[in-house]
Formats: structure tokens, C-alpha cells, sequence
């Protein structure tokens, strides 16, 4: 196959010596196989802004770091510059996430390189050597419904205790891979979890905790199509809840139940806030009226 421009780059640098095929076109990105060497590979090809159907939603890219201070204020003035900033800030984002991930032991693809706006990782694959399908192409048994929900829901505590929640994650972005076994043990399928550019810092932005409920309730839907009693079990609440008191670790037992504390209100100390609130605002009218 010719290798698209976006390509080119990789081949001259001697990161990939051919392209084999296209494997997917997203909403975000195309995908190659390629061969580097005796390995084959795929590099992700992010697609421009203004060609992306996922817009960059503030609430994935808030508090999410800049080279320096010029480029924050390019980005705020949304000058060319600062466009082509935020666009570099994106495809940052799933690198860093990427590396940082698979260094906790994560279950994502392996990333070797991130060049001229190409991130080049391991092929995740089936017993077969193919593409890996997605979870929305595979039926389960009740019996690995249970079991992949219970991977995932760790590997979800896993990326917390690493500081990432993914912000998007469903059956359509985890692949069934086909996973070595260690010394001796025999091959596993599992899930790989694929897609962060819309990654954020479990600590630093707002909107964290509403992302890993979604997250976590996704996986809750998928796989209690095919083992029911999941849509009970109340994980990402009692995820967060440990993160939050400071108790979650990577072999915190879960239960999947969740109560929430119930606290009384004091109800005149809420009235005394808003009097005198209400008497601030009368006050500052006041000293408008008393300028004008």
C-alpha cells in the first residue's frame, strides 16, 4: 500500500519501513497497520479539528497543561496560534495518558513513538493475529460478561490510582485481545482499553467524578445485557467515594454497593446564609445607586 503523507514522515525517519493497510477511520483519527522491522504496529493518524466529529469539549480540556504561559493565552484567545496549540495539547493528552498508564500496569496498547503528529504503539490482536475486535462486535456468556466486567471495573481503579479517569470509556473503545499467559500459564482473551485523548487528571479537573460515574455505569449497561444482576451493583459511586477519602489503592477490595452518608441540615444555619447574602446584595445595590 502507498503510504499516505501523514506517513511519509515515520518512513523517513526509519520509525516504519511499510504500511500495510487502513484499519479503521474514527471519529478522531485514522488508524494504519504498519510494519517496523519484524513488528507490525499501527500508528494513529489524528485528524485536524475542523475534520473531527469529537469536539474538544472544555470539560475534557480544563486545567490540562500548555508549554508555557504564551501558549495558555494563545488558547484563551483562540488565535491561530493558539488553535494549533490546543490541537498539540489534544494528541498530548492520549501520549502522556498512554505511557503513564502502561507504566501502572494498565491494560492499554503499548506506545513506541509520537512523531509529526502520528502515535505509533503495538497492534493489539486476536489468537489469530488480526485486529482484536471491539466488545460492541462480541457476544458473552454470563459467566466472561462477569469476568470482564470485574477486569475492567480494577483496570478502572487502576488508571484512578494512576491520576486518569478516561472520559469515555464504553464497549466501543475496549478491545477482547488475545493476552500471552506468563511462565507456563496458558492464553487468556481479555480486555485492552483504547482511546484517551480525552483523558483527564482525576485531580485537577471538575468534571473527573461525573466522568468515571459514566464510565463505570457504561460497563455497568454493556455487559448487563449478558449477566443481569450487574445493573445493580453500584461500582463507580464506591470507587470514587474510597478515591475521594483517600482509601483507594490498587487491591482495595469492592463490593459493588454503595449508601451515601446522610447528613443533617442544619436549616437555620441555611437561612442565616441567605439572609445575609441577601443583605450583601442590598448593601452593594446600595452603594451603586449611592456612586451613580
Amino acid at each position: 500500500m502507498k503510504a499516505p503523507p501523514r506517513l511519509q514522515s515515520l518512513i523517513d525517519e526509519g520509525l516504519i519501513d511499510t504500511v500495510v493497510r487502513q484499519l479503521m477511520s474514527g471519529k478522531e483519527a485514522m488508524v494504519f497497520v504498519v510494519r517496523s522491522g519484524d513488528e507490525t504496529r499501527c500508528a494513529k493518524i489524528y485528524k485536524e479539528a475542523n475534520n473531527r466529529s469529537f469536539r474538544q469539549a472544555v470539560d475534557y480540556t480544563e486545567n490540562r497543561k500548555v508549554k508555557n504561559s504564551r501558549s495558555a493565552r494563545a488558547i484563551a484567545k483562540g488565535s491561530k496560534f493558539g488553535r494549533q496549540e490546543q490541537e498539540a495539547a489534544w494528541q498530548n493528552a492520549e501520549v502522556d495518558a498512554l505511557y503513564r498508564l502502561a507504566a501502572a500496569g494498565v491494560r492499554v496498547p503499548q506506545p513506541f513513538n509520537f512523531h509529526d503528529g502520528v502515535l505509533l504503539m503495538e497492534l493489539v490482536t486476536d489468537a489469530h493475529g488480526d485486529a482484536a475486535p471491539r466488545l460492541n462486535d462480541v457476544a458473552f456468556s454470563p459467566e466472561d460478561a462477569r469476568a470482564h466486567h470485574a477486569t475492567l471495573v480494577a483496570e478502572v481503579v487502576r488508571m484512578l490510582c494512576a491520576g486518569v479517569v478516561h472520559g469515555d470509556l464504553s464497549e466501543f473503545n475496549i478491545l477482547l485481545a488475545h493476552l500471552p499467559g506468563a511462565d507456563g500459564e496458558a492464553d487468556t482473551e481479555g480486555p485492552v482499553i483504547i482511546d484517551l485523548p480525552q483523558a483527564v487528571d482525576a485531580a485537577g479537573n471538575n468534571h473527573a467524578q461525573r466522568m468515571l460515574l459514566r464510565d463505570v455505569a457504561n460497563l455497568r449497561n454493556f455487559f448487563g445485557q449478558f449477566a443481569p444482576e450487574l445493573r445493580a451493583t453500584q461500582y463507580g459511586p464506591e470507587i470514587w467515594s474510597l478515591y475521594q477519602s483517600g482509601l483507594l489503592s490498587n487491591e482495595t477490595p469492592l463490593s459493588g454497593r454503595y449508601a451515601p452518608e446522610r447528613v443533617d441540615v442544619d436549616m437555620q444555619a441555611v437561612l442565616r446564609e441567605i439572609d445575609d447574602a441577601r443583605d450583601e446584595e442590598a448593601a452593594r445595590r446600595l452603594r451603586m445607586a449611592s456612586a451613580a
